[in-house]
């Protein structure tokens, strides 16, 4: 009887050593597959000239909740937003080739970054607009864009209460797209 239960004592050890062992190895593919999957995740952001970080939210393949600024009384939501080094960066992606970044861009972005403070807390330190996933312009939120920025609201809030507008191209195209075409009595066609 004394033999049996030494004999148990050692299969049992045994089996324990054989199911640590096992889990090693399957550990070891996990952590195989698991540098594999980032390997390919940063060749994906490098093919699309995705920002190195976090996203922390993306509009791209979903729609996604809105942010609201009480302050402002705005709303927008950007394209994606990188986490990087305890930051968020609003990304907003863009059609064209353009040698500048646009200034209704810029002003999108800005707004987007005031967005990200307000929600998050915390100081946004820039914006990336990208045009055709290729050119990148990195848009500082400086106190120069914080003040254009509010005067152009306060702007559109002034022509909505008024109701006047004034139409600054003669595009039809973008006459046609304007989100203020409603409001407006200056259309193109």
């Amino acid at each position: 009887m004394c033999s049996f239960n030494f004999y148990l004592r050692g299969g049992f050890i045994e089996l324990i050593i054989i199911v640590g062992v096992l889990l090693f190895f399957i550990a070891i593919v996990f952590i195989m597959v698991s540098k594999k999957g980032k390997k390919e995740v940063n060749i994906i952001k490098d093919r699309y000239n995705i920002q190195q970080g976090r996203i922390a939210y993306s509009d791209l393949n979903k729609p996604a909740r809105p942010f609201f600024s009480k302050r402002y009384r705005i709303s927008g939501k950007p394209d994606y937003i990188i986490k990087r080094n305890d930051k968020y960066i609003p990304v907003e992606l863009k059609t064209g080739y353009h040698p500048a970044p646009l200034k209704n861009h810029v002003f999108q972005l800005a707004a987007y970054c005031h967005l990200l403070e307000e929600n998050y807390g915390g100081f946004v330190p820039y914006g990336v607009l990208v045009y055709n996933n290729e050119k990148q312009f990195k848009i500082p939120f400086d106190p120069n864009i914080r003040f254009e920025l509010e005067n152009t609201i306060k702007k559109m809030r002034y022509s909505l209460e008024k109701n006047r507008f004034s139409r600054n191209h003669n595009d039809l195209s973008r006459c046609l797209s304007c989100s203020m075409r409603k409001y407006c009595n200056i259309k193109l066609s």
